[in-house]
């Protein structure tokens, strides 16, 4: 039997999407031919895994991705039990993604931890020998287990996939996960180092498989050539936002950019970097302008390694444009 062609392209609902819109939204999702349907977990918006539950139960064929959550939020047991119930019911469909998660609501919570790289190897490690079927007792630096065991384990694998930056997380995703969900505001130059890093990591595993590298774009996409200066400057506006609540690090370092924006953010906040971020940074952290735009970057992407690229609409009043003009480009881009 002929497996059908699934698209390269995914799509994101944001964090401040209505719950009770996750079911229509992603319903429409599949129904435009996106491959893939990602749901945030960002404290304190959504809860990713009854979004993801919402997704898979609005949808019957589009697998859904967790992205991403804290390692430290829950423990592995409680983790490896919610993905469990999740994948069983619905086979082949769950894209679980773990991450350290953002350091500001992992503080308000008081989760902050010594060694949040141990805190995530050691839950990839428990809720992948869990979901297998194993028991695991075992102390760690983060998380204790005492002769636990699933009741109701997944009879296949289930993709594990991190949310990680640096060189360290992308070494460890190398060596125990299945993907890397790339953050938003990724330059197609780190996504080709990423690349070239999770190979060799992978290499000294000994692993003999590729591992998925799905990129989150930051999007703003119209099919009107004459909304698109407008569209450029509502991304620019969020962009700036967001490089300003982010800072520098290893996305920005990639293109030389952490010395200008320091610089900037030294002088102000959100406002300063829209005024004087340079407009290039626009096409280098986002996907915008029309849909030959939004072809050519979504190629580039895929040259330097990635295997998807899944679109986030992060200004709300180009959403609904941007999921139709890039739903349009969706039969362009399959496995």
């Amino acid at each position: 039997m002929t497996r059908p062609a699934r698209s390269r392209l995914g799509v994101l609902l944001g964090s401040t999407t209505p719950p009770e819109q996750i079911g229509k939204q992603s319903a429409a999702a599949e129904a435009a031919g996106y491959g893939e349907l990602w749901l945030p977990e960002d404290y304190f918006f959504l809860g990713g895994v009854a979004g993801a539950a919402l997704a898979l139960g609005a949808t019957s064929r589009v697998p859904v991705g967790i992205g991403v959550v804290s390692s430290v939020v829950r423990h592995p047991a409680l983790l490896a039990t919610e993905i469990a119930t999740l994948a069983r019911a619905y086979p082949g469909r769950l894209i679980p993604g773990i991450g350290h998660g953002v350091p500001a609501w992992t503080a308000q919570m008081g989760l902050t931890q010594k060694s949040p790289m141990s805190a995530l190897r050691e839950t990839l490690t428990g809720v992948r020998a869990l979901l297998a079927g194993q028991t695991v007792d075992h102390d760690g630096k983060f998380a204790t287990f005492r002769q636990v065991a699933l009741t109701h384990p997944v009879p296949e694998p289930v993709p594990l996939f991190t949310g990680v930056l640096g060189d360290k997380g992308l070494e460890l995703t190398g060596q125990l996960a299945d993907g890397l969900l790339v953050s938003a505001l990724a330059p197609v130059e780190y996504v080709r180092a990423a690349r070239k890093k999770l190979d060799a990591a992978a290499k000294a595993a000994g692993r003999d498989e590729r591992i998925t590298i799905s990129v989150l774009a930051a999007a703003n996409v119209t099919r009107d050539p004459g909304e698109v200066a407008g569209a450029r400057e509502a991304l620019k506006a969020v962009l700036a936002f967001y490089l300003a609540a982010s800072g520098p690090g290893p996305l920005f370092g990639a293109v030389g950019a952490n010395e200008h924006l320091s610089a900037m953010l030294a002088r102000g906040g959100p406002e300063t970097v829209a005024a004087e971020m340079p407009d290039e940074w626009v096409d280098l952290f986002g996907l915008v302008g029309d849909q030959n735009a939004a072809r050519k970057r979504i190629g580039e992407f895929l040259d330097a390694g990635a295997d998807t690229v899944t679109v986030a609409t992060v200004v709300a009043d180009g959403a609904d444009e941007t999921l139709t003009a890039v739903g349009e480009l969706t039969g362009e881009f399959t496995y």
